[in-house]
């Protein structure tokens, strides 16, 4: 399907021009309604909720979530709060990598986000892994391709793990996910993938990348709460550590009168890496239908209208001397633009805050990441003000 601005489903104000995404989604009107239903439920009717309600929206985001990523089996995902917090699965859980032993460093892209740093730090220190970390090129005019190059070049036999995006959080570069995957199934490294830049606003597919884990934080482009999120966790982590020993993850937990007995035996492949109290009765509710959304949409028409939405703008940027990742390996949501000398960076912030003008500084550009709810317009009042002196 193709798609028009959908700004009329958010709530979002009217006035400002918020280009913006990949720091916080605004939230679709529909969500907010079944937030606050999900709010007072807790706050004016506990006595209301019954057992099955601690599962059963969970469930039905587990299914909406795995459908949305190309997944077969909603078993194998699990409900968490960050990223950091699937990221901390993955790394508790390479120990039981095997032939860790054979293994000398982890991969990473550069300038990558901090939880993808940090989350390793400790595991690397405790089983001597070094982190290879693949810088991004700077000759002009190749550097997607050179990057994803020198991407794939550094996965080795020696590599115990690779943390991937599917786009760069900062330059919007694509990375080649499938060819990835190969790699790391050729040299038997695991592959864990950090979907929050992606999943929502581009396809998503656990089948043709065959991640060992994909993790995802909502609030971005799946259009969910702060606070929640979703990981993929495949075969390898069936009978892994999970991070906590929560109730919710053991068989028959939905057994209230019955949940003295301690039931050692966890619930099926990722439901003993869910979070403790998953069930957010107000947060679950408003991302359940923010996911129906996005399905209805489809991420492939989301892409396709944000890349439309930035068509004439390129040009223009590009006239104006900034520096864009080229066409073929820029994601059509998100990309960074790297300004010319002249311009006065916290000056242009500042001038375009006031005009209600909303964009991002992350690392060395200026990051722009339109949506559905964008219009050319606002696009067009962005260039309008980056022209002033």
């Amino acid at each position: 399907m193709s798609l028009t601005c959908q700004k009329e489903h958010f709530a979002l104000d009217p006035g400002v021009h918020y280009l913006n995404g990949a720091a916080y989604s605004p939230a679709l009107r529909h969500s907010v309604e079944k937030g606050i239903a999900g709010l007072l439920l807790k706050a004016e009717t506990p006595f209301a909720i019954r057992p099955q309600d601690h599962f059963e929206t969970a469930d039905r985001v587990r299914a909406l979530f795995s459908a949305l990523i190309d997944a077969a089996d909603p078993e194998r995902i699990a409900l968490i709060p960050a990223v950091s917090y699937g990221l901390a699965v993955v790394a508790q859980n390479l120990h039981r990598w095997p032939g860790l032993s054979t293994k000398r460093h982890i991969v990473l892209t550069g300038e990558e986000f901090p939880n993808n740093v940090y989350a390793f730090e400790r595991v690397c220190a405790a089983h001597g892994l070094s982190v290879k970390t693949v810088e991004r090129p700077e000759e002009p005019g190749r550097r997607g391709a050179r990057w994803n190059e020198r991407l794939l070049d550094a996965i080795t036999p020696e590599t115990a793990l690779v943390i991937a995006a599917q786009v760069h959080w900062i330059y919007g570069t694509v990375f080649d996910l499938e060819a990835i995957g190969r790699r790391c199934r050729e040299c038997g490294a695991m592959l864990a993938v950090d979907a929050t830049q992606s999943a929502g606003a581009m396809p998503v597919s656990i089948r043709s990348v065959q991640p060992d884990a994909l993790i995802c934080a909502a609030y971005k482009w799946l259009l969910g709460p702060y606070g929640t999120g979703a990981a993929y966790f495949g075969p390898f982590f069936d009978d892994g550590v999970p991070v906590e020993e929560g109730w919710m993850n053991r068989m028959e937990s939905d057994r209230f009168a019955q949940l003295i007995r301690y039931v050692r035996a966890y619930r099926p492949k990722a439901q003993r890496y869910n979070a403790g109290e998953f069930s957010q009765f107000g947060q679950l509710p408003m991302w359940e239908t923010a996911l129906e959304q996005l399905l209805q949409w489809q991420p492939a028409a989301i892409q396709a209208y944000c890349s439309l939405l930035s068509q004439t703008a390129i040009p223009i940027w590009e006239a104006m001397g900034c520096r864009l990742e080229a066409p073929e390996y820029r994601a059509g949501h998100l990309f960074g633009l790297q300004l010319p000398g002249h311009f006065d960076t916290a000056a242009l912030l500042q001038r375009l805050a006031e005009q209600r003008i909303y964009v991002s500084l992350r690392g060395g550009a200026l990051r722009v990441s339109p949506n559905v709810y964008n219009h050319p317009a606002d696009l067009e009042r962005l260039i309008e003000e980056m022209r002033k002196p």
